[in-house]
């Protein structure tokens, strides 16, 4: 019989304006995290390149010394 005196309340509200926007910015953050993914693997692979190009450089420098003419 304790459920007779206990008052319950239910709230509701209607936040369908905060839902948007939370799901907004977190598609926003969701979408920088992506491109700063992108970003950092554009530069890695670039840096790879580059440190490659100037090695065979450098290979073919040293070993076209060795050319008599």
């Amino acid at each position: 019989m304790l459920n007779d005196n206990r008052q319950q309340y239910v709230i509701q509200t209607d936040s369908t304006k905060e839902d948007g926007l939370g799901k907004g910015i977190a598609f926003i953050f969701v979408i920088s995290m992506f491109l700063a993914f992108v970003q950092e693997v554009f530069e890695s692979l670039m840096a790879w390149y580059r440190d490659a190009m100037a090695g065979l450089s450098e290979t073919a420098a040293y070993l076209s010394g060795f050319w008599p003419f």
